[in-house]
Formats: structure tokens, sequence, C-alpha cells
């Protein structure tokens, strides 16, 4: 399928709502960290994806993720 719209292409949302969807899933692979909160800026150009955590000893971290989908080349 060729891509028309990249900002944010619907690759890149189903992606970034993936990523949240996955939270659970996450979780399990990094237990010596909470996830406490997910922000999403998920409509605009490039959708990001925020995590919270805090750590073993009570110490607040965030982690981005932006989702950035390549123009196709056809």
């Amino acid at each position: 399928m060729k891509t028309s719209t990249y900002n944010p292409s619907s690759i890149e949302v189903d992606f970034a709502n993936a990523l949240v969807a996955l939270q659970n899933e996450l979780q399990k692979s990094i237990p010596d960290n909470q996830i406490t909160h997910i922000e999403t800026q998920i409509r605009k150009d490039n959708p990001m994806v925020k995590f919270s955590l805090l750590d073993k000893d009570g110490d607040p971290h965030e982690l981005v993720i932006r989702i950035i989908q390549i123009p196709d080349k056809f």
C-alpha cells in the first residue's frame, strides 16, 4: 500500500497505539522500573509516546519514543 499522508501516517498512529496497548508486556521486561503514566501525542506529525517510570530506588524517569515513518521509495 502506498502511503499518501505522512503527518501523521496511519502506520505511525497504529504503532503508537500498539505501544500503549503493550504497557503490561513492557512492564514485565523492566522489572526494576514501574510504569506510572503514559502520555501520548498521537495525532500530530511524528507521534510521541512518553513513559513515566519509577525505578527501584523511587527515582522518577521519563522515556520518550517518537515514531517517524520514512517516506516510501517507489
